[in-house]
């Protein structure tokens, strides 16, 4: 049995270590404590963590721009996988956003990532192949 609650910025740690033993899943500055609380403070109560037997087994983030949700770094320990927290979170993160009139949500995957693609597919989350996502980092914020 798992208990979802919502993430705190004291879970920083525990979440980090999921991130960064999680397979498909690239760290960058904007996944430091800082920004992570940023984050957090911005979305609050939309971002939720799963513990079992005393330990963080899972994780997602999510947030908005008024318009839109936007789902990241769901995460689940292979132990717990295939039990439905991921759907669970997901969940969560979907009815704090229809809460606030919001009910497209977007998220994004690694091409390379194809365990998490075909999860999502099979949740009933549609590939866009009608639009292109680009991206622009500050000279010498390579790593943001």
């Amino acid at each position: 049995m798992f208990n979802l609650r919502v993430m705190t910025p004291a879970d920083y740690d525990a979440v980090l270590a999921l991130m960064q033993n999680t397979p498909g899943i690239s760290l960058r500055d904007a996944d430091s404590r800082e920004a992570t609380e940023r984050y957090l403070a911005r979305n609050p109560g939309m971002s939720f963590v799963a513990e079992a037997e005393g330990q963080l087994i899972a994780c997602v983030m999510c947030g908005h721009d008024g318009r839109r949700g936007y789902l990241q770094h769901l995460l689940v320990l292979p132990d717990y996988r295939r039990q439905g927290i991921a759907q669970a979170l997901t969940q969560r993160c979907l009815d704090v956003l229809a809460q606030l009139g919001i009910h497209k949500c977007h998220l994004d995957v690694f091409k390379t990532n194809t365990r998490a693609a075909h999860y999502w597919q099979g949740q009933g989350w549609t590939l866009r192949t009608d639009i292109d996502r680009y991206s622009f980092t500050r000279p010498g914020d390579e790593n943001a």
